[in-house]
C-alpha cells in the first residue's frame, strides 16, 4: 500500500483522533468539522475524509499514523508552553 496517501497535514489531523477503526475516525472527524474555525482545517478534513472513504477497513488496518513536525514546530517535552514572553 502506498504510504503517501495522506499529506503531512492530513496525517497530523488523523493523529488528533482515535485511529482504532476507520469508521470511528471518519465519524469523529466529521463530527469535529463544525468546530474548525479556519477554512483550511475544513479543507484538510474534507480531503482526509475522501481518502478514508476510499479505503477498505482492511487497507486502513495496515496503516500506521505518526504526527509529523516541521523544523521549529517540533514539540519539546521540556518546554513549559504555559509561559509567555512579552
Amino acid at each position: 500500500m502506498d504510504l503517501m496517501l495522506f499529506t503531512v497535514e492530513e496525517e497530523n489531523l488523523v493523529c488528533a483522533f482515535d485511529t482504532s477503526s476507520r469508521t470511528a475516525l471518519i465519524n469523529n472527524i466529521a463530527d469535529a468539522m463544525p468546530d474548525f474555525e479556519e477554512p483550511e482545517m475544513c479543507q484538510i478534513a474534507e480531503s482526509t475524509l475522501k481518502i478514508l472513504n476510499t479505503l477498505t477497513d482492511e487497507e486502513f488496518e495496515e496503516l500506521t499514523f505518526h504526527p509529523a513536525y516541521h523544523g521549529d514546530d517540533e514539540v519539546d517535552a521540556d518546554v513549559d508552553d504555559t509561559s509567555v514572553e512579552v
